[in-house]
């Protein structure tokens, strides 16, 4: 019996080594937020919002392709709120409790809920 689980954890392994292998990479384009900086800068990826506002971006990880896959969104309400990205077809979401940011390149909604949005663009 024993000797079957390791067969079949094996075979597992070899066959998410296949398949990832086989895969196409993410478009890192499509994204428009690529960083450089090591995760936990707030630097490099800032909204300046229609409101008046700058909302950083935290990278907290970040892909072997520089792209930010969880970030901390400073909202300025008590630190930030965790946020992550949702793979799109096109363009970039990144979502967490109560707030979603919608974008395509340097273009955004930063959506408070359902009822409030604010357009914003990405500060270089």
């Amino acid at each position: 019996m024993r000797i079957r689980i390791c067969y079949m954890v094996a075979g597992m392994l070899a066959l998410g080594a296949t398949l990832s292998g086989a895969s196409r990479p993410a478009a890192a384009a499509d994204l428009g937020l690529i960083t450089k900086a090591p995760a936990g800068t707030c630097t490099e990826i800032v909204f300046t919002c229609e409101n008046g506002h700058q909302y950083p971006l935290c990278p907290r990880a970040v892909s072997v392709e520089g792209e930010v896959v969880t970030a901390s969104l400073l909202t300025g309400h008590s630190g930030g709120v965790h946020v992550r990205l949702v793979p799109m077809g096109v363009g970039y979401r990144y979502a967490g409790h109560g707030i979603w940011l919608d974008g395509f390149r340097e273009n955004a909604l930063l959506n408070f809920g359902k009822h409030h949005q604010v357009a914003c663009a990405i500060a270089h």
